[in-house]
């Protein structure tokens, strides 16, 4: 409903990048180019600055830009009151979630929302921790779902879950006759991590520290990007590892992995960061009740 032209412009002097406008529009770049080009032309003036490869805001672009951000809040509470009034709920709603989140606790949330909301489409962007973050900063994603802590202080992070983290070994391993370890004498183990940016991986690093020890001392012996490949690694007898206990369920069936407690346990929460607006869709509104709902044990 919107002038198309001003959507573009606005994502655009939002992300201060027309690669990433173009991505989060679901557009090519060279069309996001033709966009703002069209609106210049009809101000008769440039809106942005292009200079060694950065993206700025000329002067009519920051005032453009102001007159943007009035203009989409007041027609975002326009839509949202309407929709109010005639009960309708649909509409298009981009979610990130980090890895652990995605594969283990989005299919079942998901799958009853869709049945009770089958107007409203869902996106879904995965990522670690510190994607979806910057995901929800640069507005490329309506809602982020996190596991590990969130350090902007400018979103709106809303707890959904405690999430028990674990020490897992190969059956054979010589720990398995233990019921719970600490993590001093985890150290002496090879140990399989996920990468930097990790949820996982911070909570774990923070929980090290917390004990009194340095975390330069854990004997890192493997970096890995999903649970699945760290359960993997841990079966083949390379390392131990920590992990969320609710990635473990059919490993634990199986008897191909053995679960350890920590000592003290290690929780984290499971999170939904969004950007401080004042007015949402009402689908977005409609997700975060449905997904309150799923939380509460």
């Amino acid at each position: 409903m919107a002038d198309r032209r001003l959507q573009v412009f606005y994502t655009v002097a939002k992300l201060l990048s027309f690669t990433k406008a173009a991505e989060t529009l679901h557009m090519t770049q060279p069309a996001v180019t033709f966009q703002v080009r069209q609106l210049e032309e009809h101000f008769n003036t440039r809106l942005f600055d292009r200079t060694h490869n950065r993206v700025t805001l000329t002067e009519a672009g920051r005032k453009s830009y102001e007159y943007a951000e009035e203009i989409f809040e007041l027609y975002s509470e326009m839509e949202n009151s309407i929709k109010e009034l005639t009960g309708d709920v649909s509409g298009v709603l981009t979610l990130g979630a980090s890895t652990t989140i995605a594969e283990y606790m989005l299919p079942s949330l998901l799958s009853g929302f869709t049945k009770q909301y089958p107007d409203i489409q869902l996106r879904l962007k995965v990522s670690n921790t510190e994607g979806i973050v910057s995901m929800i900063e640069n507005s490329m994603i309506d809602l982020g779902i996190v596991e590990g802590p969130v350090t902007n202080k400018n979103l709106l992070v809303e707890e959904c879950r405690k999430d028990s983290l674990v020490v897992i070994v190969p059956k054979d391993h010589e720990l398995s006759s233990k019921s719970s370890i600490s993590m001093d004498e985890l150290l002496h183990y090879p140990f399989i991590s996920r990468e930097e940016g990790s949820g996982t991986r911070e909570v774990i690093m923070d929980y090290v520290a917390a004990q009194g020890l340095d975390r330069n001392n854990l004997n890192l012996s493997l970096e890995l990007g999903s649970p699945e490949s760290v359960k993997g690694a841990v079966e083949a007898g390379m390392g131990v590892s920590i992990v969320s206990n609710v990635t473990i369920e059919k490993e634990l069936k199986l008897d191909s992995l053995y679960k350890i407690d920590l000592s003290p346990a290690l929780e984290r929460p499971f999170s939904f960061v969004r950007q401080r607006q004042k007015f949402r869709l009402h689908a977005m509104e409609q997700l975060l009740d449905y997904a309150r709902g799923y939380c509460s044990p």
